[in-house]
């Protein structure tokens, strides 16, 4: 449904101005990524604890080039400081990795796509475009800000689904759950207990690492196979 071919397979790099106390700008920090569309939802800038270089940067705060928006620069050990230039991009509504980074940081959800893969009105001058038309805009968009750097080649592996053949986008909804960590300490206790036998008996570590590593389990699917939950 797009005029034009999109581009895969390339990493993109740009700055983010950091302000200083007086919101003016300080000096910059450089970060990679393969969707450029999703810099719209980004809610902080992540960096190794232990980078020297962006030690005295940790606890300042980046201005987002479209969106009326300060993004925090955090300290945390999921990023790799060999990699890229040891500063990740922290999206925790459109990546796994980065919900969880948001998650022990209490950062705020933004959600920038609707289920059509149209950008939602919380994306300001790209608000109600198509995802791949937004890409190219706000790389045009970086450009004319000069906060472009630079576009890589790089191999990647872009999930299809296996109905529609579209591209899968992570993006963060509502869902229906069961809660876990109650019946896993029943289940763990009924082994201490002796109500419950597990042979042979060195698997009694294994049956108690699954239960301790346990999450609420999600009960809800965007599909309409099967029993559907009589809950509203």
């Amino acid at each position: 449904g797009y005029e034009e071919k999109v581009e895969f397979g390339v990493l993109v790099s740009f700055a983010y101005p950091i302000e200083d106390a007086d919101g003016e700008e300080s000096e910059r920090v450089v970060v990679a990524t393969t969707r450029i569309e999703t810099m719209l939802g980004d809610a902080a800038i992540a960096v190794h604890p232990e980078d020297d270089r962006y030690h005295h940067l940790i606890g300042k705060f980046c201005k987002h080039p479209f969106i009326d928006r300060k993004l925090p620069i955090i300290a945390d050990t999921f990023v790799e400081r060999e990699v890229g230039t040891g500063a990740v991009r922290i999206t925790p509504a459109h990546d796994h990795n980065d919900y969880e980074v948001g998650v022990r940081h209490k950062l705020p959800l933004i959600n920038i796509l609707d289920d059509n893969g149209n950008l939602l009105d919380n994306c300001g001058e790209f608000s109600g475009l198509k995802r791949f038309e937004a890409r190219k805009k706000v790389l045009d968009g970086l450009k004319a800000k000069g906060l472009y750097i630079e576009t890589k080649e790089i191999p990647m592996v872009i999930p299809v689904c296996s109905r529609s053949k579209d591209i899968v986008e992570p993006i963060f909804k509502a869902q229906w759950y069961v809660r876990c960590d109650e019946m896993a300490e029943r289940a763990k206790g009924s082994i201490a207990k002796s109500e419950l036998h597990i042979i042979p008996e060195f698997l009694i570590n294994t049956w108690n690492l699954w239960l301790g590593g346990v999450r609420d389990w999600c009960i809800s699917r965007q599909l309409w196979w099967g029993h559907r939950i009589p809950a509203y």
